[in-house]
Order: C-alpha cells, then structure tokens, then sequence
C-alpha cells in the first residue's frame, strides 16, 4: 500500500481534474474506484470524509478534500522536481485560481446541473433549473471565450490547474450546450 491514495470515480468530472494534475505534476498514487453504490463502501468512505464528495486524496492517512485543495497539496508537497500548476509568482497565483474557480462554479457546477437533471426519476425532473444551467453556460462560453483572446492557456503562457479545471469541465458541459460557432477562441482552447 503507498502513502498516497486517490478515491475516485471515472465518470467524475471533478476526479478527472486530479487525474490530469496527477500526470502534470509526475505523482504516482494507488488509485481507488470508489462506488457508492455499495453500502459498505460507502460508509468506509464516509468515515474518512463525512460530505462523500469525490474525488478525495488520502496522504499518509490523512483526508485531503476538493480538487482545487487536492492539486495544491499534491505540488506542495509531491510534485516531480520543476513540475508547477500554481506559480510561485503571488499574482499569476491568484490569476490561477480565479480561473480555476470560474470553471469550476461556471462549467462544472451549471454541467452537473443538466447531469443530475437527466440522472433523475422523471418525475423529479428540475426542467426549469436544467434551462437556468444551460443559459449560465452559454453565459459563461460567451465571457471565456472573449477572455480567452489570444491565450494559449486560460491563466497565462503555460500549463496551469486552470487548466485542469477547464479540460473536463468543458468536455462534459459542450454535450449540453455546444459551442456557438462564433466562439473559435473557446472551440480552439478545447481542441
């Protein structure tokens, strides 16, 4: 058994922000499907974080909790040698996490919206908040892909965990709501 262990889901949009960080950053960790579904493992992983929220990263038995919180951990403490998701300059940082942020409340939350509306029971369909998540993401496109005007990545000139953020953040959340074909900055940032 290693010091490092990542329960996860592959279906999980937010797991697959900490698995793109885990191959950036050059960490190796056990990886653990985590179904829920089984009540036992449910609650082992209860016991260890009480929201049940995934993905989350075991260090030394120690839970560490939230995509955003995982990845930091990861290069504080992890990370190969010159591997970096979040600059060291305290400005680009925060530039970071701004768009970290931004796809994760803008992209991921409204995608999951449109997702948990198809997962439903048909009779607890949420129509109206499917609709009022959709609009937000053609909201969110439009302002991204304007910001995005001549970026390579979406904080700056390398690879960040912005960037972790937006791949599947964007990957999922296009299936609801494509991208309006004026939106080629957007379009080719996804590419």
């Amino acid at each position: 058994m290693t010091d490092l262990v990542l329960h996860y889901h592959p279906l999980s949009s937010y797991c697959h922000k900490v698995l793109i960080a885990l191959d950036e950053l050059g960490v190796e960790v056990e990886k653990r499907l985590y179904n829920p579904g089984d009540p036992a493992e449910r609650a082992a992983f209860l016991a260890l974080w009480p929201t049940g929220k995934m993905p989350l990263l075991v260090d030394q038995g120690q839970p560490v909790a939230e995509s955003s919180i995982i990845i930091e951990h990861l290069q504080r403490h992890h990370a190969s040698p010159g591997r970096t998701l979040i600059p060291a300059d305290a400005d680009a940082a925060l530039e970071v996490r701004l768009w970290d942020r931004l796809f994760d409340l803008y992209v991921m939350t409204p995608m999951q919206a449109c997702t948990a509306h198809l997962l439903r029971p048909e009779a607890h369909h949420d129509a109206f908040g499917a609709a009022a998540a959709r609009d937000g993401l053609s909201s969110a496109y439009a302002w991204i892909d304007q910001k995005l005007e001549g970026r390579t990545w979406a904080a700056g000139p390398v690879f960040s965990m912005a960037d972790c953020a937006a791949a599947p953040a964007l990957f999922y959340a296009v299936a609801y709501v494509p991208l309006a074909p004026q939106q080629t900055t957007l379009a080719a940032y996804l590419e």
